[in-house]
């Protein structure tokens, strides 16, 4: 396993520590609104909302990283 993926891995595990920490912290209902997508305001708990907002956060960071490499071309010929 290389540095980078290990780096990775304990920066992941760190954030998802902290969002679950912050979740287990804040049981109180909060409001949450977005009016591009709900016509009303959603009131649910708090922690619901941190951890949904960590999962939109991830599935977005792998979509980023899935298209970081060069395309491969096909070997130029001398002819």
């Amino acid at each position: 396993m290389s540095f980078k993926v290990l780096l990775k891995l304990v920066v992941f595990l760190a954030t998802l520590f902290i969002f679950l920490y912050i979740g287990a912290l804040n049981k109180q209902p909060a409001d949450f609104n977005f009016p591009i997508l709900l016509d009303k305001k959603l009131t649910t708990d708090a922690w619901e909302i941190y951890f949904g907002m960590f999962a939109v956060g991830v599935f977005a960071g792998a979509v980023l990283m899935l298209g970081g490499g060069k395309g491969r071309s096909a070997p130029k010929s001398d002819k």
